[in-house]
């Protein structure tokens, strides 16, 4: 008899016929008996910090290597006890600048030891931390400067220009301080816009070891990070010390139930943005049992070469950076001969069918590992035992791959900024999990809600619906937005927005979206309703379709061009045929992919927003086949469904022309 990995708490259903119907409430086999609670007396990450310290103060925290003559040498490390004392002369500064607890304080930078110092400063004294990046689209920073209330931001050197064009604009802004340098023009250009400027090491020399720290609660704001909103404006999702620490202490907890913890022994590698949550939960896990933090020189062209020094132990990553590493050893394996090949084809189904059959990683085919797959594992530096992928689904090719080949535990999750990062993790060494995101972490109860409108109900044989959490590790509410936090949290109960499937065996599968907002493979978020709007100021175009998804990196589109605009092509390109005709032409579709990304970049639009493919429809979207609805809006699970073979052949395509 197979495993069944969640215990249901109760049934859940509507009080009046009004509420969708809703299905039973469930939670991980490993919190059965109840969820993981943060200890008494334990009030701040600072404290997590501080604990650590006490136990490792000379073991090696946080290492970046230093560039000379343009190559890079050995990481150099900064003990706990230095990071320590660094973190308290910094958080002493901010208090000079007049920065008191529960004011805001911005980091704006790549990851590198002074983010972490900077976090680590704003915790001893209970200032809430802003994460700040451009990636949200244009003037971003400013906004979430603006929104938070932010009047100190630390700055990586190379972000100073960026942040100084946006001071005339930001009221509350009156302290910058570089990572590193800064010049004494930049100095003379904000100061004359009243905002002071110090380097790192000026920064540094105005605080004191002997500053008194404030008392702290679980119920303050840690961090508000913010996030995609559907209006365009980011939302900042206000995330309190008690959340940070319960997602903290439920990694703990599940390692310790089904792998092995992280020791003093293990080393993080720095990769993923800081900027977001599921890093730094990471980094805060490692600094709670004494590991060790490397970072990556912010280059992906030296990216294999950091993880060949540091040699790291744990390794987070997102699809797009595994799909990376996939293609270059198939590459390879492809180009060594046919021989070559059949031999890795050989080990790698045999391993498969022992993992599959339910034995663990290093016992499914050791000889094999050593003789075969230890070269792949190479590829991470030679002593990875643990890779966590999240931020979008992993292509079940993709995980299947990664499980078998890198010699270690993989283990796939899905959470979101207002679930503290994780809510579901599938389990080490539970092969069978492939293809889901696992089970509901040891702080979170799910369940589904049904999305009639889209055919899912949560109380059928398979249940499907929208996923649904509560728990210790959400949100408090978006900062300064009672009506989405009230749109967002009904009864207790945070709806996700994304439609999951529950398996017989307790997992959960994404399979859908409820809102038109959706996650590329690298993790960037795209409000796909925004972004049609704006291609549809394209002259050329009647309408236009924008399709993408989790398993892909970039969009494509079906559009349906303006009679006239493709008649005038080809009049003008020597090419005849009826409309229908015209639409099948390479060169016309390339016109129009080229004019349709120009708008995009005359409206700012980002790089993943820009179109990889279109497919020109000579006839409009009709609700005769049901396509659009009488009000002539999008109807995409059945655009897909009608479009499914153009939008593969898109993908195929473009990524044949990348090749």
């Amino acid at each position: 008899m197979s495993t069944v990995y969640t215990v249901k708490v109760e049934d859940f259903r509507p009080a009046t016929e009004a509420m969708p119907s809703a299905g039973p409430v469930y939670r991980s086999i490993y919190a059965k008996n109840g969820l993981t609670h943060v200890p008494d007396g334990v009030e701040s990450p600072w404290q997590l910090f501080c604990d650590s310290v006490k136990k490792n103060p000379n073991n090696p925290m946080l290492g970046s290597r230093q560039i000379t003559d343009g190559k890079a040498g050995p990481y150099v490390w900064l003990t706990y006890k230095e990071v320590y004392d660094s973190a308290i002369r910094i958080g002493s500064a901010i208090r000079s600048r007049g920065v008191n607890p529960r004011d805001r304080c911005g980091i704006y930078g790549p990851n590198c030891p002074e983010w972490i110092i900077a976090m680590q400063a704003c915790n001893s004294q209970a200032i809430p931390y802003i994460p700040l990046y451009d990636t949200l689209g244009a003037n971003a920073v400013e906004f979430i400067i603006n929104h938070a209330e932010t009047s100190i931001v630390f700055v990586q050197e190379n972000k100073i220009p960026a942040i100084l064009t946006c001071i005339p604009k930001c009221k509350y802004l009156r302290t910058i301080v570089s990572f590193g340098k800064i010049s004494s023009l930049q100095k003379k250009e904000a100061e004359e816009l009243g905002v002071s400027c110090f380097s790192w090491e000026e920064f540094d020399r105005l605080g004191s070891m002997d500053c008194q720290l404030p008392l702290k609660q679980k119920t303050d704001v840690c961090t508000i990070m913010y996030t995609s909103g559907t209006t365009g404006e980011p939302k900042g999702v206000i995330l309190s010390n008690l959340a940070f620490m319960a997602q903290v202490l439920s990694m703990e907890h599940l390692l310790s139930e089904t792998d092995k913890v992280a020791t003093e022994n293990d080393s993080y590698f720095s990769f993923l943005p800081l900027a977001h949550i599921f890093d730094q939960i990471m980094e805060t896990y490692c600094i709670c049992k004494g590991s060790s933090i490397g970072f990556w020189q912010g280059d992906v062209r030296y990216l294999i070469d950091d993880l060949q020094e540091l040699k790291p132990t744990f390794f987070c990553g997102v699809p797009r950076v595994f799909d990376r590493i996939y293609m270059g050893v198939i590459g390879k394996i492809s180009a060594s001969g046919a021989v070559r090949k059949a031999l890795f084809d050989y080990a790698y189904n045999y391993k498969l069918a022992y993992l599959e059959s339910g034995l663990e990683q290093d016992k499914a085919a050791p000889l094999l590992d050593k003789l075969v797959f230890s070269k792949i594992k190479q590829s991470f530096g030679g002593r990875v035992r643990l890779i966590l992928s999240g931020g979008a689904p992993l292509p079940r090719h993709l995980e299947e791959f990664l499980r078998v080949a890198c010699c270690c535990v993989l283990a796939q999750g899905y959470g979101l900024t207002e679930s503290c990062g994780g809510a579901f993790t599938s389990i080490a060494n539970v092969f069978p999990m492939i293809g889901t995101v696992g089970i509901p972490i040891t702080t979170i109860e799910a369940r589904l809600e049904s999305v009639p409108e889209m055919g899912y109900d949560a109380l059928s044989n398979l249940p499907r619906g929208e996923i649904c959490l509560r728990g210790k590790t959400l949100f408090s509410g978006y900062h300064k937005r009672e009506d989405l936090t009230e749109e967002a949290v009904v009864g207790g109960w945070f709806h996700t927005g994304d439609i999951g499937e529950w398996q017989p065996d307790g997992t959960m599968k994404i399979i859908d979206r409820k809102k038109n907002i959706f996650k590329l493979s690298q993790g960037e978020y795209v409000a796909v309703e925004n972004i049609e709007s704006i291609y549809s100021r394209c002259p050329l175009i009647t309408s236009i379709w924008v399709y993408g998804n989790s398993f892909e990196s970039f969009l494509v589109a079906v559009v349906v061009p303006e009679r006239k605009a493709l008649e005038d092509w080809a009049a003008n390109h020597q090419h005849t045929g009826d409309f229908k005709s015209l639409c099948n032409y390479s060169k016309a579709r390339k016109y129009f992919l080229d004019e349709l990304n120009n708008t995009g970049q005359k409206h700012k639009l980002r790089g993943f927003e820009m179109l990889r493919g279109v497919y020109l429809e000579a006839i409009p979207f009709d609700f005769e086949r049901d396509l659009v609805t009488p009000t002539f809006k999008l109807k995409r699970p059945q655009l897909l469904r009608y479009y499914k073979e153009c939008i593969d052949e898109m993908y195929r395509e473009a990524k044949r022309s990348q090749a």
